[in-house]
């Protein structure tokens, strides 16, 4: 799962809404700090995350075995954070290089465009917690039952099994347990 992180954080780079930063003395500073673009890069990462937290816990549901279970949870949490730091030094890498450049070689007053960049460090979990929330959802609602018992009373319960004639109970070795025989 940690290996998807990656495609995330390119898919989270390109989607981006642009972010103008001023430089003042060879510092980006940004140039509308109360505005919706720091705010839409974060979100944008919890949205993706959280649909990518999803999908994972889903796909973890159908392709693991029953038994295993806590091997899953501990996959789905450990890689889902993975994933989730993978995307985010991903996506802030991208455009990083002339980024630095253009502050680098500005004038001060001069305005150049932001990269992805998570202020909102705690969105992270949005990628383990929905993918591990979802599998135990899918495992509390969606039970595997056996092939044969479908959770109806009938034939193989121990209570039902003949109407109560049958007695399921193995006699010793040449006696009659309930006195029906001669």
């Amino acid at each position: 799962m940690a290996l998807t992180g990656p495609l995330v954080g390119v898919l989270w780079a390109k989607s981006i809404p642009e972010v103008m930063y001023v430089i003042v003395q060879g510092e980006p500073l940004l140039a509308d700090p109360e505005g919706q673009g720091p705010i839409g890069i974060d979100a944008r990462f919890a949205v993706i995350a959280l649909v990518a937290g999803l999908l994972s816990g889903v796909a973890a549901y159908l392709a693991g075995g029953r038994g295993n279970d806590m091997a899953l949870l501990l996959g789905l949490t450990v890689g889902g954070g993975a994933a989730a730091v993978l995307a985010w030094k991903t996506g802030h890498m991208i455009g990083l290089g002339e980024f630095q450049d253009a502050v680098r070689t500005a004038r001060d007053g001069s305005r150049v465009t932001g990269v992805a960049d998570l202020r909102a460090k705690g969105v992270l979990v949005f990628w383990a917690l929905p993918a591990v929330a979802v599998y135990g959802l899918l495992e509390l609602f969606v039970r595997r039952l056996p092939a044969a018992d479908r959770g109806e009373p009938g034939a193989g319960e121990a209570d039902e099994v003949g109407g109560d004639e049958l007695d399921l109970e193995s006699a010793p070795a040449g006696r009659d347990v309930d006195g029906r025989e001669p």
